[in-house]
């Protein structure tokens, strides 16, 4: 039986739910960001008691099939930046498509109805929430953190930067409190 999960983004969230399975005593046959087979089906009376562990821990199952692409491709995005290996002729589209084999006019179509922005803004989104924290961990350069997230130039990240939280890195790196979103808020 596949479970599909709202919120998870990263390592941690996937002990997070294991765990929570586990205290369920649910065997899990695979486990990925977003998503969890189990090795039998789950009872209803067991499926309760995940989804309240779950809610309480910050997460949410997800029931209907938009929802559960939604979270698909926001896991893939999530997870490519993160690799900090974005070429500068990387294209969301193609990338998408790739790994979901569906249209990308679709996918881009059924996203912007469920989420308050377009899929190409998310994209932009992440990436600027990922320049934020290699800033502050100080182990980039800017023209080095530009070329690991597919910036053409500096200026590029620097201008996408500034629309998006209005300032521009180096002020960024000076401010006292560093305003960066959790990335399952974006």
């Amino acid at each position: 039986m596949k479970i599909f999960i709202k919120n998870m983004v990263c390592g941690r969230c996937i002990s997070a739910v294991t765990s929570i399975f586990n205290e369920a005593q649910v065997k899990i046959k695979s486990i990925n960001l977003g998503e969890v087979e189990t090795e039998s089906d789950v009872s209803e009376q067991d499926l309760e008691n995940i989804e309240k562990h779950l809610s309480e821990t910050g997460f949410e199952r997800i029931k209907d099939s938009a929802h559960q692409l939604i979270e698909k491709i926001k896991n893939l995005i999530i997870t490519k930046i993160s690799e900090l290996d974005i070429d500068e002729n990387f294209l969301l589209s193609e990338f998408l498509t790739s790994k979901i084999h569906k249209d990308y006019s679709s996918l881009s179509k059924t996203f912007s109805q469920n989420e308050n922005v377009t899929l190409e803004q998310f994209f932009i989104l992440q990436k600027i929430e990922k320049v934020k924290e290699l800033l502050l961990y100080n182990e980039f350069t800017l023209t080095e953190i530009a070329g690991k997230l597919g910036y053409k130039s500096v200026q590029h990240l620097s201008s996408q930067f500034r629309n998006s939280s209005g300032f521009t890195p180096t002020e960024f790196k000076k401010l006292k409190v560093h305003n960066r979103k959790p990335l399952d808020l974006i």
